[in-house]
């Protein structure tokens, strides 16, 4: 028996380790969920489905979303499920374009409940990128999948914000919660980002980001506010569903905007207006 390749580990069919999957199983165009529930909520929207595998915490469904090849992939929560993620689909995609769709926690008093927040870029406070760069390396969302992005929200006419994003390490310290038992070290994190001007704070975005620019392929960062931290207020239920609902047709409708992109460049490496 022939030993496999520890620096690359997948299985003898070429499935990568962790996600499962091998080449042809993944479009080109790639939405990043967490919750695999809103994976299944992406995945009712296509007209057919061609591939769905699920291993260890990693959900794919690939099908046809008007009339575009497209995957939907759920990652997990954190950036080092992000990394895993992102690695592996690099291995068996060749030129692939992902947005993250995810939930978040606002910053700034003027960001509501339910509101849209697509990243500029992601302040680096996780340190699964820190495996590939160092620690001032910018985590910035590629300018084509911003515009596609922002596009989309003024198209569906959705309340939305556009700034930097904070990617925290885990959810209840790295985010400054007080939970009775666990206070957080930094107590004054919140105050420090509200300050700098970050909007909105969650997991995985500069993980992400990082990877993307460093593998160079488009990748941006849109995510609903479920949790207003200088209001202290958390989501309802039936607010939930309609926020992430939302962002899936501003995520759905922005990986569209990209394909034409790259149909209009016509082998330029930037889209540009015009082209």
């Amino acid at each position: 028996m022939t030993d496999l390749d520890a620096e690359h580990p997948q299985t003898v069919q070429a499935r990568q380790y962790h996600l499962g999957a091998a080449p042809g199983d993944v479009a080109a165009y790639i939405l990043l969920v967490g919750d695999p529930a809103r994976a299944e909520h992406v995945a009712a929207r296509f007209s057919s489905v061609r591939y769905r595998g699920s291993h260890r915490e990693y959900l794919i469904i690939t099908g046809e979303e008007r009339g575009l090849d497209l995957s939907v992939v759920c990652v997990g929560m954190g950036a080092g499920s992000m990394e895993i993620a992102v690695i592996e689909l690099c291995q068996i995609v060749q030129r692939p374009t992902m947005i993250r769709a995810g939930s978040a926690g606002a910053l700034q008093p003027e960001l509501a409940l339910g509101d849209l927040v697509i990243s500029q870029g992601a302040l680096r406070m996780e340190s699964a990128s820190l495996g590939y760069v160092e620690q001032g390396f910018p985590a910035l969302a590629h300018a084509e999948a911003q515009i596609a992005l922002v596009r989309a929200a003024d198209e569906r006419k959705v309340p939305y914000h556009v700034g930097v994003t904070a990617t925290a390490a885990g959810f209840y310290g790295a985010q400054g919660r007080h939970v009775p038992g666990f206070e957080p070290h930094d107590l004054g994190l919140l105050d420090r980002l509200a300050r700098q001007g970050v909007k909105n704070l969650e997991m995985e975005a500069s993980c992400l980001l990082t990877l993307s620019a460093l593998r160079g392929f488009r990748a941006g960062c849109v995510c609903a506010i479920f949790a207003s931290r200088p209001r202290n207020q958390f989501i309802a239920d039936a607010a939930k569903l309609e926020a992430e609902a939302r962002m899936i047709d501003v995520s759905l409708d922005a990986l569209h905007h990209l394909a034409r992109m790259t149909r209009l460049a016509d082998g330029h490496p930037h889209w540009h207006d015009g082209l």
